[in-house]
């Protein structure tokens, strides 16, 4: 009998996983069942997922680098992946702030829903305003100073210390390509290894991966808010989703015209990592599926895919930048704020240097928005009125994230075998 495929697999697990919860939720006894016996098997598929992120990040990036041999052939693939990365955050930036504009969701909030939000979710809005203000007061390196560990043991130990381990990586395979290759080589073998053994971990965790999206997404069904707020801030949401779409439709264009591979084959390539992302709302948790993926399905080659996948993992959050600027601009319009032409350039700015150092773990774009609505004057207290809806949407712009990346690697690719 034929095995199911991967992503069909994952698609019946999402589909059940909501069907169960729809079916146990009006029992009293329903959500606390799922809560405490089903959701524990969502959450330890996530943490197996993170287990092995810094160990493949490091292993990837370190065969990465070594085997292109060549100091200058790494400086030009890190240029274009850079330029490359920060140019899609732009344009995602750019897209959210059109669309937020052309549909005015902001103003379709009414004072009654606003009150009854920031009195439900003030103190959720508190705790990430405090640990953004810290983000504020430092100094204007201090992005620079973090990128730099003082302890790698210390760094790998923390999944939000992603970009810490991506510089020791990079540090140390640039050390190993410049000693003599013959002291450089047993070095080399043992991360050729190591690497093989992460990629089997995640074949051997890939097939606990439909039950881990049931458990994911029964849990994120009773545990979602009242309709009433989902209705209010309907207008909000199909904003973002609109902006993702448009999102995923340029990178298809961006695939199709610099390495003419077909959009339908790029988004079946990928298409089991965004299932992933969109049950796991975490690039890290994703990155082992979306190299797999970009390396067997969109043939990339894996020196150019072990180096800017990491990377895009870690600095290039589309999803979460465009997300970023339609939540500004709402929560401005729903404060009755007009912003003008310099405060949204700002927000493009902000927005996208705030993806660099987001964190590719669920929710962490929230903390990084009190950033943007502090450089745009916007009241931080608006905060609430999106946490209703933050959860689903974060799915939705971590499919995006991880396609951004896939798309990416693809162009650097072709611009590789273009030298």
């Amino acid at each position: 009998m034929r095995r199911v495929a991967l992503h069909w697999q994952i698609i019946i697990g999402m589909v059940l996983g909501v069907v169960f919860a729809l079916i146990l939720n009006p029992f009293e006894w329903g959500a606390d069942f799922i809560s405490s016996w089903i959701k524990p098997f969502g959450s330890i598929f996530i943490k197996s997922l993170k287990l092995i992120a810094v160990p493949l990040i490091l292993a990837s990036l370190v065969k990465g680098i070594s085997d292109l041999k060549d100091i200058s052939s790494l400086s030009k693939m890190g240029f274009r992946t850079i330029i490359t990365y920060l140019a899609t955050t732009i344009v995602a930036v750019s897209i959210g702030l059109v669309v937020v504009n052309a549909f005015q969701p902001g103003k379709t909030i009414s004072e009654e829903t606003r009150n009854e939000l920031i009195e439900s979710y003030g103190g959720d809005a508190e705790s990430k305003r405090q640990v953004a203000q810290k983000q504020q007061e430092s100094g204007p390196l201090q992005a620079l100073e973090d990128l730099v560990p003082d302890n790698i043991f210390g760094a790998a130990a923390d999944n939000s210390n992603m970009l810490q381990v991506i510089f020791f990586a990079i540090f140390f395979g640039i050390s190993l390509i410049l000693i003599p290759e013959k002291n450089a080589l047993p070095v080399k073998q043992f991360f050729d290894s190591l690497n093989e053994v992460i990629l089997k971990m995640i074949d051997l965790i890939m097939l606990a991966a439909p039950l881990g999206v049931f458990a994911l997404l029964a849990a994120l069904v009773v545990e979602a808010p009242s309709s009433d707020l989902i209705i209010a801030l309907i207008y909000y949401s199909v904003c973002v989703v609109l902006g993702l779409v448009l999102m995923i439709i340029f990178y298809t264009l961006a695939v199709w015209l610099i390495t003419k591979k077909n959009p339908i084959e790029f988004l079946g390539g990928i298409f089991p990592a965004q299932l992933l992302a969109f049950s796991t709302s975490s690039s890290a948790a994703t990155l082992p599926v979306t190299m797999e993926r970009v390396e067997k399905e969109l043939k990339v080659d894996p020196k150019v895919s072990s180096f800017v996948l990491p990377i895009g993992a870690t600095i290039n959050m589309d999803g979460t930048s465009l997300y970023q600027a339609v939540a500004a601009v709402f929560i401005a319009q729903a404060f009755g704020m007009n912003l003008d032409l310099a405060a949204q350039l700002g927000i493009i700015g902000t927005a996208t240097l705030a993806s660099i150092g987001s964190a590719a773990v669920p929710g962490a774009g929230i903390v990084m928005l009190v950033i943007v609505l502090g450089q745009a004057g916007i009241p931080e207290a608006g905060l609430a009125l999106i946490f209703a809806v933050d959860r689903p949407l974060d799915m939705l712009r971590t499919t995006v994230n991880v396609t951004g990346d896939a798309a990416v690697s693809m162009t650097v690719d072709q611009a590789q075998k273009n030298r």
